[in-house]
């Protein structure tokens, strides 16, 4: 009987929780020089190569998602200028995606937020370059058949996970916060 009670219950609670996988996303990066203006800063994106969000009942509640560094991309350079930069970004001046190919974001709470236009707040573990550190930011979470998380534009500071420029002069120049803004779609 005791075995019976553990079975039901371990069923339950795995009723209770689901997982649903990200089925597409877009995500976005700002990187700016000291002088933070539209005019000193490079853009682009970075794809998910997965993810998944834990529902439970009629709340998210976790989720994991890794990052695929390889991807890492500028969109507001062409042609050699872009080639030159993105291999800037990915070798061992930035991210190192050779040694570092993945980074991932985990969810460890939601809640609410003040802010109407993204009335919840995610809480979170990322990890780039093999450092994890907290990052939250704000986002407005839609659950139906299809769910959908997109978050306002937030920053987490680019040093706390040894992404420098390894010349410390050049580095000076260079902004520490790095913007990012997350679209991600779940069934």
């Amino acid at each position: 009987m005791k075995y019976l009670i553990l079975i039901a219950t371990f069923f339950t609670t795995f009723a209770m929780a689901q997982n649903k996988k990200v089925t597409s996303s877009t995500i976005n990066w700002w990187g700016y020089k000291v002088a933070k203006t539209a005019a000193s800063s490079h853009t682009g994106t970075i794809d998910l190569k997965s993810g998944y969000f834990v529902v439970k009942g009629k709340s998210v509640t976790g989720g994991s998602f890794v990052f695929d560094m390889n991807s890492l991309t500028s969109t507001d350079l062409s042609g050699g200028t872009l080639e030159k930069f993105n291999g800037h970004l990915k070798n061992g001046d930035f991210f190192e995606t050779e040694k570092f190919p993945l980074a991932s974001y985990v969810i460890t709470s939601i809640s609410k937020s003040n802010n109407a236009a993204f009335p919840f707040m995610i809480n979170g573990n990322l990890t780039v370059k093999g450092i994890t550190k907290k990052v939250s930011f704000p986002a407005k979470l839609t659950l139906g058949k299809v769910l959908t998380l997109e978050s306002d534009k937030f920053s987490f500071n680019r040093q706390d996970f040894n992404v420098e420029y390894q010349s410390a002069m050049k580095d000076v120049v260079i902004k520490n916060d790095i913007d990012m803004k997350i679209n991600l779609t779940a069934n």
